[in-house]
């Protein structure tokens, strides 16, 4: 499922949002925006736990209209909630959300960082998620960011006071901001950072509604004096769009949560609690905060000329300001404030190019490349003005191949040559950083200090234009990307990736072995260079054998793929381990796997992970053979489900009918169906009837909120916030002898061992009579939730609701889980002889 972002929208903001290495075109009005935030010196950091945490409204209005530079610090990736958009969980998960994370940014003029932290999925209390994090050095992240990006002003999203009434992740968030909001400044504490600098914030607040309130009318009645009031409405003559317009669509880009937002116009009311620090006695955000360029010794010059600059601004003609801009970039370079001299140095050299209408790109002649490999990088320049400019050199870095060409830029004139590179063998690869290293439930591992906090890893290789303004030469550096022409959308930019020479990857991440029988696995191997051989190996648990040994490898091209099938027998006992490739070429040895997404509102992401599948031998039994799979959110558990020897039919809204469901021994939903399929509530009554004239029909979980149908079963269920995050929590039978426990697997409590994750999420909590629950459970110091299986006779038939992780545990190849299922399946189906449907 591929989503289109509005081609007016872009057309609007001046911003290439789908594919980001696009170059930035602004348009005047920008370039206007741009020279009043570079006259603004002041600071702010957001501060919250997952991707959609951030309030996108305060962050376009600090960024657009208060103009200060402004920042979004996620605690976490999202590594651990649900994706609308496509099959990809956990870590994957985390690189869309990061992706998405970093559009919105683009959308809304901040900036974004991130700690080391996992978000391993719910906690309840903030105790539970600071263990499994390591505090101690996600608190030196948060430090860390503080002291590089220096805010004036830090805004929490969450409370620090109310441990165990939100999401564990949530309060954590900002226990940890306010720690770093005094470690900041104190000169003995450590972080990673090499030139750990020391900073001490202004002012600490924290970002509060009516909701935290309970009521508004609670609210209304609440003491304000510690309270800031922001009106946050304000309209922008030069975008035509409102900040709460701007704020939807950058809250938008969170595709894979579902969060498109509607945007609103008019006056809004934002609420700022103060915290710690200096109170702002004439409550304003940076009252008493010198954010003009008088802050910074030797700026008021600096701070003189740039006003001018924008007093005498021509829409018409940007150009005319060029020679102003240079002159106090000049003076920018003899400051000794390294922190500000760095950032309005960056952001006065991209109001020059804007100004000048100037085109610099560096594009490499392949998407991906390897250490060895030799490249063209093609390199076109044009001025679009009447200011003397010319080209007096472009060097390719890290290479320091440079190529000098002393060209001047006439408007409008275009000039392109191209420069031949090879590329070192101990350049690094350009995936996730992150990801580069197995890390723990809670922490990310990364061994460059200096990548923590960054949202992606930086090229590999990037280009110096070197410039001549009318005497002066100012350099600008350009990260090389990648280009094609597809007949559809056009103009397509993609990173330029450095990337491992071979990849392995398995045609599934878990296969299930129901019988004592060989399988075959299939293995696909790719070369990102041309001429490969090599020699490709299956490593398996002890007692597991394979056949053959290898596979020699004969790839021309790049870009080739082949696969190979080894055939794997399993042993007659239950056993479960991991196989994994190895591919040798001469003394080196690859284990990795190459995983592309791609989706058309982030990136092209290339991600290299360890090539390795769960095998599990499984000793199930099952009842029934053909399942309708009807799709919901995404999820992989048709995959699963073949995998034990099901057929599984995935079902759209057309096929939902009463003479179509009537060939299916049992009806699946998928997770979240009845909150993302806007027709169920037509097609339900066809289920339901299904049920009653014999079917089986599961349910899978849920939430209470945009719920499509009235009614999640036959007989009334009430969705909760239930849920049961400890994957190891205590599971108890209430009916041993239900039938969904003994046929055709016997279920004890051994089959709830090796869950990930967490046991469930949105139990109901109230339900008709109708109903049996059957397996109790919760959390440490918890009531017991009874509502994670809930089973009723329906007429003929039987339904079954679950807000059992299953749609996690199965892909994870969890033995029990596939056990259940296999028992949901079979329900209604003991002794029952009953030909296979075709």
């Amino acid at each position: 499922m591929k989503k289109y972002i509005s081609f007016l929208f872009l057309f609007i903001v001046s911003i290439p949002l789908i594919f980001a290495q696009a170059p930035k075109k602004p348009t005047s009005g920008d370039i206007f925006d741009a020279i009043q935030k570079l006259n603004f010196l002041g600071t702010v950091l957001y501060i919250a736990a997952h991707p959609d945490d951030e309030n996108t409204r305060l962050i376009s209005y600090m960024a657009n209209d208060v103009k200060a530079r402004t920042a979004y610090l996620s605690l976490t990736r999202g590594d651990g909630g649900q994706n609308l958009v496509g099959p990809e969980i956990r870590e994957l998960l985390g690189v869309i959300r990061t992706q998405e994370l970093l559009a919105a940014r683009r959308i809304d003029g901040g900036e974004q960082f991130f700690t080391r932290a996992n978000d391993f999925g719910y906690s309840k209390h903030p105790d539970e998620t600071l263990e499994i994090w390591n505090k101690e050095e996600v608190l030196k992240d948060v430090v860390a960011v503080i002291r590089k990006f220096k805010p004036d002003v830090i805004i929490n999203r969450f409370d620090n006071r109310t441990p165990g009434s939100t999401h564990g992740h949530h309060t954590s968030s900002a226990v940890l901001s306010v720690e770093a909001f005094e470690l900041a400044s104190n000169k003995n504490y450590k972080t990673h950072l090499e030139h750990d600098d020391f900073w001490q914030p202004t002012r600490l607040f924290f970002n509060t509604s009516w909701w935290f309130y309970g009521s508004e009318e609670n609210f209304n009645k609440a003491d304000k004096t510690n309270l800031l009031s922001v009106d946050i409405g304000t309209y922008y003559a030069n975008k035509g769009l409102s900040n709460s317009e701007i704020a939807s669509l950058s809250r938008s880009q969170h595709q894979s949560q579902g969060f498109g937002s509607t945007g609103t116009r008019g006056s809004q009311i934002e609420y700022l609690e103060f915290l710690k620090g200096s109170f702002p006695e004439n409550k304003t955000v940076f009252d008493g905060i010198d954010t003009s360029w008088n802050r910074v010794e030797g700026g008021a010059k600096i701070g003189k000329m740039l006003h001018e600059v924008e007093n005498e601004f021509d829409f018409k003609n940007p150009s005319a300001s060029i020679d102003a801009l240079v002159k106090a970039y000049q003076l920018i370079q003899q400051l000794d404030n390294v922190h500000w001299k760095s950032i309005k140095s960056e952001e006065i050299k991209n109001i020059i190019a804007a100004c000048a209408g100037l085109y610099i790109e560096a594009v490499a002649n392949s998407s991906s490349t390897t250490s060895g490999a030799k490249n063209t990088i093609k390199i076109e320049a044009i001025n679009r003005s009447d200011y003397p400019i010319s080209l007096k050199s472009v060097m390719i870095q890290p290479l320091n191949s440079e190529k000098d060409i002393a060209k001047t830029l006439t408007n409008n004139s275009s000039h392109k040559f191209e420069i031949d590179i090879e590329i070192p063998s101990n350049i690094n690869t350009t995936y996730p950083y992150w990801l580069r290293e197995k890390g723990s439930l809670g922490m990310y591992k990364v061994d460059d200090a200096n990548l923590i906090s960054l949202p992606e890893t930086p090229r590999a290789l990037f280009s110096d234009f070197n410039l001549n303004f009318n005497g002066y030469v100012i350099n600008f550096r350009k990260e090389i990307v990648y280009k094609y022409n597809d007949p559809v959308k056009g103009e397509v930019y993609q990173p330029f990736e450095i990337l491992p020479e071979i990849s392995a990857s398995f045609s599934e991440k878990v296969f299930i072995f129901s019988e004592e029988q060989t399988q075959k696995i299939s293995i696909k191997v790719k070369t990102i260079k041309n001429n490969f051989k090599g020699n490709l190996i299956l490593c398996t648990p002890e007692n597991w054998k394979v056949a053959p040994e290898n596979f020699e490898i004969s790839l021309t091209q790049k870009g080739e793929e082949q696969i190979f099938e080894f055939e794997v027998t399993p042993p007659k006992e239950q056993s479960e381990g991991l196989i994994s490739t190895i591919i040798e070429v001469g003394e080196k040895s690859y284990t990795n796997e190459l995983v592309e997404i791609d989706y058309d509102y982030i990136p092209f992401q290339s991600i290299i992970m360890p090539s390795e599948a769960k095998v599990v031998r499984l000793n199930i039994e099952k009842k029934g053979q053909v399942i309708g799979y009807i799709q919901g959110a995404g999820d992989v558990i048709p995959t699963s489900l073949r995998q034990i020897g099901y057929t599984v039919v995935e079902l759209d809204e057309d096929d939902i009918t009463p003479e179509k469901l009537a060939n299916f021994d049992a009806v699946i939903l998928g997770i979240r169906a009845y909150n993302t399929n806007d027709r169920a509530k037509f097609y339900q009554k066809h289920l339901h009837n299904y049920v009653h004239n014999g079917g089986t029909m599961i349910v899978q979980y849920n939430t209470n909120r945009r719920l499509k149908v009235n009614e999640v079963g036959p007989y009334p269920i009430e969705l909760s916030r239930d849920r049961v995050t400890d994957e190891n929590s205590e599971v108890r039978i209430i009916n041993p002898t239900h039938e969904l426990l003994n046929y055709p697997n016997k279920i004890t409590k051994t089959d709830f061992e090796g869950w990930v994750q967490e046991r469930g999420l949105y139990f109901p909590d109230k339900w008709d009579a109708n109903y049996e629950a059957i397996i109790s459970m919760n959390d440490k110091n918890e009531t017991p939730k009874n509502g994670s299986l809930l089973v009723a006779k329906y007429g003929k038939g039987t339904f079954i609701y679950t807000g059992l992780s299953l749609f996690r545990e199965l892909p994870a190849g969890v033995p029990g889980a596939y056990k259940l299922f296999a028992n949901m399946l079979s329900v209604g189906k003991n002794n029952v002889k009953k030909p296979l449907k075709n």
